[in-house]
């Protein structure tokens, strides 16, 4: 099994996408929407909701509530690699 870097930070992006800050140094892009498909993730589709997301305690997912969350190894492996310069945040929540 691949080792997957914990989540230093995580930010809210246009269109529904994250970009994840990880321990060692990768930043991924994560897109949110096809989540919308499951009722169990609507709530995403509130702009204000979706830039609450934050990284759980020792950086092992992200959450929005104790209902919703992504693990670090979803957002590693299914995350699109990105430059570090490539997005740019629109609100941010640490970790």
């Amino acid at each position: 099994m691949e080792n997957v870097p914990r989540i230093q930070d995580v930010h809210a992006m246009p269109d529904m996408r994250l970009l994840v800050h990880f321990r060692n140094g990768e930043q991924r892009a994560y897109n949110c929407r096809p989540l919308l498909s499951r009722p169990h993730f609507g709530m995403l589709s509130d702009p204000a909701f979706f830039k609450a997301v934050r990284v759980d305690p020792g950086g092992y997912g992200i959450s929005w509530s104790d209902d919703i969350d992504i693990s670090e190894y979803e957002l590693w492996t299914n995350g699109e690699s990105i430059a570090n310069q490539a997005m740019q945040p629109t609100g941010n929540a640490g970790g």
